[in-house]
């Protein structure tokens, strides 16, 4: 039954079909739901649909598969619905108060949870003028969350997946990124998430580490793992997921080379490219100065750069620079100097690194590069600075924190121990507390029992 909440001043049903109804929507992927609350709205008169940016309805859970464009235009079209306007948050008090509408027309969906406040304020604006709140049941068999799975298990195409990271950098304060090394850990990634007092948290995209890469291989960081062996992981992991890609792409090569990477990546549908400004033989910057590493000239890693970007033959394909001035003890006032020269290279972004436990360069290097004339997003890898939380990232103007390395770390020591266990007794049955059983290792994969 549909439930009305109303206030003494309210309208009833049918009083006039020229009345004004408000009906919020994120109208992502549009099912028969949502069809019943247009086609309930239209009963009571003429029907304004709010429609929610991406980044409100980032706000609260996953960003939208299909961009705002898109859903505005399947809205539109929907019979019933008279106009559509932008929502560009989750609280719809500012469209309220613009339209005033007689009648607001939602889902019971939001009686609990992330939005139940968003439901109260609703309430409170439509009281100053007498409107109503009419709720209609949650149509049963429907569900958005079951139908992105269905999406998950059909894949994506490389021009969308290409084309999010943008997207959610325009609408996420902050974005939040994993490594992964092999189809298995990109859908742990694609999969994990956990619900807070803030909504949906899960990850928004993939870091491809090289690092990791190397090490699943047991090889060295040094660019042992050429292109050819690096692409073979990566359709592994395109396979396994739907999320952006970010590549770490370490040195880039020599120039010449590194356009065919770009032009690689941007095919299979990876979104961006992070390279390190050092040259010679590649050595993990955590190990900082206790190795010989010699940090590229200015000059040529900018000419990377526009190498870089002159390859790509789309706009959404991304060349971010990653600069290691902090990690060679050059200091910030270098880092900043790069920064600006990179930027004007054509850099997509920034990605400052540092090995300190202690984050107080990275915040310094944080408040100076706000204050360049030109800045790009600025990128954070916090492995040695673990501590930092990400409200205290987004204050200092992060807008994107690269997990890098974590679960690569977090398998080696659990299998070994594994191994030793059935050495040591000579039999398994020691080693299965710590173990998956066979059926829960079959129903990692979506669809495998299909």
């Amino acid at each position: 039954m549909v439930q009305f909440r109303s206030t003494p001043h309210g309208g009833k049903i049918g009083e006039s079909l020229q009345k004004n109804v408000y009906v919020g929507m994120s109208a992502d992927i549009v099912h028969p739901g949502h069809l019943n609350i247009i086609s309930h709205a239209a009963k009571l008169g003429r029907v304004t649909v709010g429609l929610l940016t991406d980044a409100a309805i980032a706000s609260y859970k996953r960003l939208p598969y299909m961009t705002f464009e898109e859903r505005r235009a399947i809205v539109a079209a929907l019979r019933g619905v008279d106009e559509v306007v932008v929502q560009n948050t989750l609280d719809y008090v500012e469209n309220l108060v613009a339209l005033r509408p007689h009648y607001v027309v939602h889902g019971d969906d939001w009686l609990v949870g992330v939005q139940q406040g968003t439901r109260n304020r609703v309430l409170e604006t439509l009281e100053s003028w007498g409107g109503q709140l009419i709720e209609v049941p949650y149509t049963k068999g429907v569900s958005s969350t079951r139908v992105h799975s269905e999406i998950k298990l059909r894949g994506i195409s490389p021009e969308r997946r290409r084309a999010k990271l943008r997207r959610l950098l325009d609408s996420k304060q902050l974005t939040r990124v994993l490594e992964a090394h092999n189809g298995l850990t990109a859908n742990i990634v694609e999969n994990v998430s956990v619900v807070t007092a803030s909504g949906l948290q899960e990850f928004d995209a993939i870091w491809a580490s090289s690092l990791s890469d190397a090490t699943s291989r047991a090889k060295p960081d040094i660019e042992a793992v050429d292109t050819s062996a690096r692409v073979a992981t990566l359709n592994d992991i395109l396979d396994a997921s739907t999320k952006p890609i970010i590549y770490d792409g370490d040195t880039g090569g020599i120039p010449e080379h590194f356009a065919y990477t770009v032009r690689t990546l941007e095919r299979l549908g990876v979104s961006a490219i992070i390279i390190e400004d050092k040259c010679g033989l590649k050595q993990n910057s955590l190990f900082g100065n206790d190795r010989i590493q010699y940090q590229e000239s200015i000059e040529e890693f900018s000419r990377k750069i526009r190498i870089g970007k002159a390859s790509q033959t789309t706009d959404d394909f991304m060349v971010i620079a990653r600069i290691e001035s902090l990690i060679l003890g050059q200091g910030c006032d270098d880092a900043l100097a790069r920064a600006a020269s990179y930027i004007a290279a054509g850099s997509d972004g920034i990605m400052i690194h540092s090995r300190s436990s202690d984050p107080s360069e990275i915040f310094d290097f944080c408040q100076r590069y706000r204050e360049l004339p030109e800045s790009r997003p600025l990128i954070v890898v916090p492995s040695t600075y673990s501590q930092v939380h990400e409200d205290e990232l987004k204050q200092q103007g992060v807008r994107l924190v690269i997990y890098a390395n974590q679960l690569i770390r977090s398998v080696y020591a659990p299998m070994r121990r594994t191994a030793e266990r059935i050495l040591q007794f000579g039999r398994a049955l020691e080693a299965e507390g710590d173990l998956l059983t066979i059926r829960e290792v079959l129903e990692i994969i979506p669809g495998a029992n299909r």
